[in-house]
């Protein structure tokens, strides 16, 4: 604001400057969407390590693509991904409830009975293994209060246990159930007190049921299979005590489990749990990554590789996840489809490739790529087995993008594949340079390299196209500056439009562009060659300003890759005068 001149002086006065500084997004956090045998499904998971995918969602389960996908991912340079859990017919209206038996007198005022009853973080046959027990907190005079309680929370599948301290039973408080359970990674609060209807027959504890459970305990260690339902412990009753957990401690609680006959049977999801309600709105299936900030790379490792996925379904699953990467500026990874993975040669796949999965415009959002990969199965006892490309051609951008830039092509002899034992057809020279031109990157094995990518081409990247984004590097690149633009923009919206305000935005978008120049990113000498930021009177004519637009044009001169090396060879004849 102006400076109050009053008297005789020097007067200083701030000035807000006009350098906002843009900075660039992320370039490679990968998206997985598939099946796994537990975790949470009403959002999407951050995870930065294998280890979060292992605590977050069970690790590497033989009937999970997903998960092989994210370990591969990991192991050839990843480091943030987005995980979707998906699991058929969930319907988080009806969780599957958590009973918990508790001692007399806790959590009781008033003669209501605040039983807390908590459902697990996601559904899935692994909540059989949760274990649960409230313990009562003694007062000064050591008799027990009414007022608060402790909660423990056991997985037997993976031996980790919560345990939260002094829970009020006041449903206001901020150490109210719900506001404790909010970072649980097991469970999830249901409700405080009595539900309106009837609750399942599993969650009517009462003093009697309880003192039924600890006196039915059984002797045998935990874990023994129950002879009616071949699972651990008592079914619909609870587990054996361990040391520490249960037993009789002098709060007199034992761990509760599930009713084990509540529990479903993993089940595989189709197409409808992938698409939700088929629109965005929904935001179930893969449109769960609405919820995210960002993604760059979607992964759907399962799809090409489902029975119970129909060609038609598959087709248009896979218009509707290139569809959802064009909005959200990211590039789907397309694994090859189970016919070519059927075919016995090359020039099969070759047959088959002239009509790929995906050949609408959107496709210059999308990368094939072939063969499958060979790698040993940890849970098969190391057999070596094929895998869908998508989580290894992830980790390879990650990798790339962290050493040389988004600029750069995700292929040649840096282009390693960690962990990969083979390829389930080795392609020859001639055979990669007919698929090729079709716009499918195929993967190669060369001598003393092994296996690498070596291709760098979007789905739009057939010759007789001659699409302006038939590189993968290239569109990638431009989409990194158009999410980092639309978000150093934002605080434009509003400010006069004016010679200042153009004077501003050319000043911050060169900045940016110019820094990128000199990371190497474009082609050309000097800036003017390489970059081009208008923003004046001539593209900002008078209606549009009456109109309240702003017209910014960026421009880019992008470095191609060299896809074909060429070395001419001359022989001379000697010294020749001339």
């Amino acid at each position: 604001m102006p400076v109050k001149v009053s008297y005789p002086g020097v007067y200083i006065d701030e000035v807000k400057s006009s350098v906002r500084t843009i900075t660039g997004v992320p370039t490679s956090i990968a998206a997985f969407v598939g099946w796994a045998p537990r975790g949470r499904t009403d959002r999407p998971v951050h995870i930065t390590s294998w280890a979060d995918y292992e605590k977050q969602f069970g690790g590497v389960h033989r009937d999970s693509a997903m998960s092989y996908a994210v370990e591969q991912f990991y192991r050839n340079g990843g480091a943030e991904a987005e995980v979707v859990r998906l699991v058929p017919n969930d319907d988080p209206d009806k969780p599957l409830l958590l009973p918990i038996g508790e001692k007399k007198g806790v959590g009781r005022p008033g003669g209501d009975d605040p039983r807390p009853q908590l459902a697990p973080i996601g559904p899935g046959a692994w909540a059989r293994k949760l274990r649960a027990r409230v313990e009562e907190v003694l007062g000064d005079d050591d008799k027990p209060r009414e007022d608060v309680y402790n909660l423990r929370i056991f997985d037997k599948g993976t031996g980790v246990e919560e345990t939260y301290l002094n829970i009020s039973v006041n449903p206001e408080s901020s150490r109210s159930l719900r506001n404790v359970l909010k970072g649980s990674q097991l469970v999830k609060w249901f409700k405080d007190g009595k539900d309106p209807k009837e609750p399942p027959a599993a969650n009517k504890t009462d003093d009697k049921v309880n003192d039924q459970l600890r006196d039915d305990a059984p002797d045998e260690p935990d874990g023994t299979p129950s002879a009616e339902n071949g699972e651990e412990g008592e079914e619909g009753g609870e587990s054996s005590p361990q040391p520490g957990r249960g037993g009789d401690d002098p709060s007199g609680g034992r761990y509760t489990t599930v009713d084990l006959k509540k529990v479903p049977e993993d089940a595989r999801p189709t197409a409808e749990d992938y698409i939700g309600e088929g629109t965005e709105a929904g935001k179930r299936g893969l449109y769960q990554l609405l919820k995210t900030d960002i993604f760059n790379i979607l992964c759907l490792p399962e799809v090409t590789q489902s029975e119970d996925l129909k060609p038609e379904a598959r087709q248009d699953l896979l218009s509707k996840a290139v569809d959802l990467c064009v909005k959200q500026r990211a590039i789907l990874l397309v694994d090859p489809p189970a016919e070519w993975t059927a075919a016995t040669t090359a020039d099969d796949v070759v047959e088959l490739a002239k009509k790929l999965p995906l050949q609408s415009g959107d496709a210059r959002n999308a990368a094939i790529y072939f063969p499958r990969i060979l790698a040993s199965d940890s849970r098969r006892d190391g057999l070596v087995r094929d895998f869908p490309p998508c989580g290894v051609m992830a980790g390879v951008m990650a990798r790339t993008d962290a050493q040389r830039g988004v600029w750069k092509a995700p292929a040649g002899t840096d282009a390693s594949l960690n962990g990969v034992q083979g390829l389930e057809m080795p392609l020859t020279d001639l055979e990669n340079g007919r698929l090729n031109p079709l716009g499918v990157n195929c993967l190669r094995e060369l001598p003393a390299v092994g296996p690498v990518a070596w291709g760098a081409r979007t789905m739009r990247g057939n010759d007789q196209l001659t699409d302006e984004w038939k590189y993968l590097p290239v569109r990638r690149l431009a989409l990194f500056v158009e999410e980092s633009l639309f978000r150093g923009t934002q605080w434009v919206v509003f400010e006069p439009n004016d010679e200042p305000l153009w004077a501003s935005i050319r000043l911050n978008i060169g900045a940016f562009m110019n820094s990128l120049f000199r990371e190497g990113a474009f082609q050309g000498r000097t800036p003017a060659e390489a970059y081009l930021v208008k923003c004046d009177r001539e593209n900002n004519p008078q209606n549009d300003i009456d109109r309240g637009i702003v017209n910014i044009q960026v421009g880019f001169a992008p470095l191609k890759p060299a896809e074909f090396v060429i070395i001419h060879i001359q022989q001379l004849a000697g010294q020749v005068q001339v």
